[in-house]
């Protein structure tokens, strides 16, 4: 369990590295690379169609847009929250095993950990990585949206509520809704027993939403706000959907023999 969350804390932190990487380039049909051919120019593709159905407006588009792209990556977050919720049940027998071979660092006590562990793994029939992977598929999409709304030049020339869209919010309202709405997605995708990592995480990921809504385009603010306020109602409903199908799991009738 520690190294899915360790996993998230490193996603935040490639977050990061790539939000700071140049954006300047505007993306077209012509231009090269895999990453920009079939992942950035198609989503920009698809907020510039949506803005034309939409009378022109890309902070509509953006809106519209970011919530489909959630909607497509939900059945990948129940997937990772089934995964969660698998682990989390077996979380008493898992420490029992790593307190049977507390202390002892050797190889030979480590092997035998580590088939004990993965005994109790296929006994259950849980996939230790399966919640990993639902995040490894959902960051691509994330970042090339993130790219495409960045790159696409006529988001420039735009503009939404009372914000040019190519430049940053003069009142920083955005960032600050930004930073908040990060802190509280991250915090409501936590189980109740928060880990070291995930806690970092949650510090810093807001910290940085902030600095870079005061000099990044809205269009990206106003992104992160429709996502992050997407993926709290999310965080809620999964929660609600978890506590449900553990209540029904704990009445259900033991099997006789």
């Amino acid at each position: 369990m520690k190294r899915h969350y360790k996993l998230v804390a490193v996603l935040g932190m490639v977050l990061i590295a790539l939000a700071g990487c140049s954006t300047q380039n505007p993306v077209t049909s012509t231009s090269g690379g895999f990453w920009d051919h079939y992942f950035v120019y198609p989503l920009s593709l698809a907020l510039t169609k949506v803005a034309e159905f939409l009378g022109g407006s890309y902070g509509l588009s953006i809106i519209a847009v970011t919530i489909i792209i959630r909607l497509v990556l939900l059945p990948l977050i129940l997937k990772q929250q089934k995964s969660t919720m698998a682990m989390q049940a077996l979380r008493p027998e898992m420490e029992a095993i790593q307190k049977k071979y507390a202390g002892k660092k050797d190889p030979e006590t480590q092997q035998k950990l580590q088939k004990e562990m993965m005994a109790l793994y296929q006994k259950h029939q849980i996939n230790p990585l399966g919640g990993c992977l639902p995040i490894l598929i959902q960051m691509p999409i994330i970042f090339a949206f993130y790219n495409a709304i960045a790159r696409t030049g006529e988001i420039a020339e735009h503009s939404f509520l009372w914000v040019s869209l190519g430049a940053p919010d003069p009142y920083f309202i955005l960032p600050i809704i930004a930073a908040i709405t990060t802190f509280l997605q991250i915090r409501v995708s936590m189980t109740d027993e928060i880990q070291p990592p995930m806690k970092m995480m949650m510090n810093i990921m807001p910290i940085f939403v902030l600095v870079a809504g005061f000099t990044l385009p809205s269009a990206l603010a106003l992104y992160w706000v429709i996502g992050n306020l997407f993926g709290i109602g999310q965080g809620y409903y999964l929660k609600k959907r978890m506590t449900f199908l553990k209540s029904k799991s704990d009445t259900k009738p033991a099997p006789t023999k």
